[in-house]
């Protein structure tokens, strides 16, 4: 079994040979960590590895983790990348340097008004739903612009970039597909506005489509910390 090292390692090459096939810079991808589910010492080993940026969906979970780490490493960037619901908007805008799954204006203005001000704007993306699915999170690409538009009056927040999770394909040309009308969405946005640079896409299964894309982060979870066991989350 490969250690947690080796795994970073492998997806870390993987990226590079990903970028380097598209002719793109690989320091232009990076790497976030999903650690949900995964215990303490988990991210202890990736962080020793020299892993510094984490993903969680679940509210609880993410913030015991940011707690326990932060006072010895507080160079760690935590980012929150799951649904949010209203009651739960405070912890995050309270604890996470990300958040990725900005989908409406009420949560948006949650977020902006509960984040302290003794820390930095929570650094946001818009989360698309590209497949147009009603089950799945996300705003429409019809109303991205207003929601970019809307979150540019909150003082509190500053707006990264786009995020999205398509409908998972294995074909390569079909995973193209997939995040070929997100990129373009942010090429168009980001030529009016100089701190839109993260386009969050790609996951374990459909990574080098992302990075063919344009993705400038990949979410990894199982290939670096193995499956998940979903009995154990708060």
């Amino acid at each position: 079994m490969c250690s947690i090292r080796q795994n970073l390692e492998q997806v870390t090459s993987q990226i590079d040979s990903a970028a380097q096939k598209c002719g793109r810079d690989a320091s232009g991808v990076q790497l976030l960590a999903v650690s949900k589910t995964k215990p303490i010492e988990a991210i202890a080993e990736a962080v020793a590895a020299g892993q510094t940026r984490f993903g969680e969906n679940y509210v609880q979970e993410g913030v015991e983790k940011i707690t326990h780490f932060r006072a010895h490493h507080p160079e760690l960037e935590w980012h929150f990348i799951g649904p949010i619901q209203s009651n739960k908007t405070r912890p995050v805008a309270e604890h996470f340097d990300w958040v990725h799954s900005v989908d409406r204006s009420k949560i948006a203005k949650r977020l902006s008004e509960q984040r302290p001000d003794s820390l930095p704007p929570l650094q946001v993306l818009i989360q698309v739903n590209t497949s147009g699915e009603e089950s799945k999170s996300g705003t429409g690409f019809d109303d991205v612009k207003t929601l970019a538009a809307e979150i540019d009056a909150m003082p509190n927040l500053t707006l990264r970039g786009l995020m999205c999770i398509p409908q998972p394909e294995d074909d390569h040309q079909k995973q193209l597909a997939a995040f070929a009308p997100l990129s373009a969405l942010f090429k168009e946005m980001q030529a009016t506005r100089p701190a839109f640079d993260t386009l969050s896409m790609g996951m374990s299964g459909d990574m080098d489509a992302a990075i063919a894309s344009g993705s400038t982060m990949v979410r990894i979870g199982t290939a670096i910390f193995g499956a998940r066991d979903y009995s154990k989350r708060t």
